[in-house]
């Protein structure tokens, strides 16, 4: 089978290459990355290596493919570092949006970040070759076959945590199961969200005592109190009085704001104070969100630095281009909309705002959410909506209404303190895998 998946990978390369490398050298993200994922390039200055470690030492890498999949990790690569001090940790993301958030939240937590090769055999190789891990810890999701199958061949466990399988993805699969069983059986475990995701795995071969139902990592993230005076900071710099009620739009994608234009048109026709935050998903987005508001008549800020806007400023709308500040900002909110979700994109985290127990807002695609959305809806912590029209009413109802938003709020709060402790499970599966390395 692998012999057949690089025969079909170096096909597809040779048709995209001339495809490729304009865009490669054209896009600043890509021009970062390549090289490193190619594996052409040494690992960065500072980076553990296995040679330089005594014997009795330990490599965990963890893995996580891009923003939402690193934020997943941090507790759990705080428990891990906390565990045993013979335990070197390095972690690797695959988007260059994924390695400057991990260069936020872990510089001080592991021993190197880099970027997770491309999956040829030889950029594989390259990096394996030099770190040599005892353990790999993936998150949630960027399976490869190659990184898999040279994984096995060291016997080097492979854990996959806070693992989802939606039925989408069963059925594609299913379809494939000459290639999907043995892809799976790769893993030493699969930790999973639901009982739901290891029954699934379990249809596609993997057998029962390798699947673990250890619950959802991002219940897990750290509680991120913000005083009263952190809070009037946020307002201040973003130029919202106290006084004005604030609708926060996090990680929104292309094709929703022009949705939020026109819901927000007739909230500001009844709310005359209300200002609405928007953080787009990619921050390069930024300025064309800026523009989009612009054009609509709307007085826009634009933030791209943590600086000082100018004094005395007012806006309707005020556009951040920033990572690794949305789950702050969510708590300045009166209202949180979750972008990502009224176009097909799966959604992104709602417990961010559930954190500081905010009512929450979201479309109807959050798959990549599904259990939390549902665990929110259920309890009433959570509306759905499905275009402009439903998500005024929804933010108007609640705008209208301050008591109902703060109950709302605290029910996504309580759905978020009940679901906690999937981190020590998962520990614990990782660390039975340290353990069978040492006997």
């Amino acid at each position: 089978m692998r012999f057949f998946y690089n025969i079909l990978l170096y096909f597809l390369m040779g048709i995209g290459f001339p495809v490729f490398l304009p865009l490669a050298l054209f896009s600043e993200k890509r021009r970062k990355t390549i090289l490193q994922r190619l594996g052409l390039v040494p690992l960065p200055p500072g980076m553990i290596r296995r040679c330089s470690l005594p014997s009795d030492a330990k490599i965990v890498w963890v893995h996580a493919l891009s923003v939402g999949e690193v934020i997943s990790a941090v507790p759990l690569v705080k428990r891990l570092k906390e565990r045993s001090h013979t335990r070197h940790i390095v972690f690797s993301a695959s988007t260059k949006t994924g390695f400057d958030i991990a260069n936020q939240y872990f510089n001080d937590s592991v021993k190197g970040i880099f970027y997770f090769p491309y999956d040829l055999k030889f950029s594989v190789k390259h990096v394996v070759e030099k770190i040599a891990p005892d353990v790999v810890v993936i998150v949630e999701t960027d399976i490869w076959p190659n990184f898999l199958f040279e994984m096995k061949k060291r016997q080097t466990p492979v854990v996959l945590v806070n693992a989802r399988l939606s039925n989408k993805s069963f059925t594609g699969y299913k379809r494939f199961d000459f290639f999907a069983k043995p892809l799976f059986l790769s893993f030493a475990n699969i930790c999973t969200q639901s009982v739901e995701d290891a029954t699934r795995f379990q249809a596609l071969g993997v057998p029962s005592h390798r699947t673990m139902v250890t619950g959802n990592i991002k219940f897990d993230q750290e509680f991120q109190f913000l005083s009263t005076e952190e809070i009037e900071a946020l307002m201040k710099w973003l130029q919202i009085q106290p006084s004005q009620k604030v609708l926060v739009a996090g990680s929104t994608h292309n094709g929703e704001e022009s949705i939020l234009v026109d819901a927000f048109s007739k909230m500001k026709t009844e709310f005359k104070d209300l200002v609405l935050v928007v953080i787009p998903r990619d921050p390069e987005r930024a300025k064309s969100v800026y523009r989009i508001f612009q054009t609509a008549g709307f007085s826009v800020g634009l933030i791209k630095e943590m600086e000082k806007t100018s004094e005395g400023q007012r806006f309707d709308v005020m556009v951040v281009g920033l990572m690794g500040i949305l789950k702050k900002l969510y708590a300045i909110a009166d209202i949180a909309f979750i972008g990502g979700s009224l176009i097909a994109c799966g959604g992104h985290n709602p417990l961010e705002p559930a954190l500081f127990a905010k009512p929450i807002i979201f479309g109807q695609d959050m798959s990549d959410f599904a259990e939390i959305s549902k665990f929110l809806m259920d309890s009433g912590g959570a509306v759905s909506v499905h275009d402009s029209a439903s998500l005024f009413e929804a933010a108007a109802g609640l705008l209208r209404d301050p008591i109902k938003a703060m109950e709302m709020g605290e029910k996504a709060q309580q759905v978020f303190n009940a679901n906690r402790g999937a981190v020590e499970k998962t520990l614990g599966v990782v660390e039975t895998c340290l353990e069978a390395i040492s006997k």
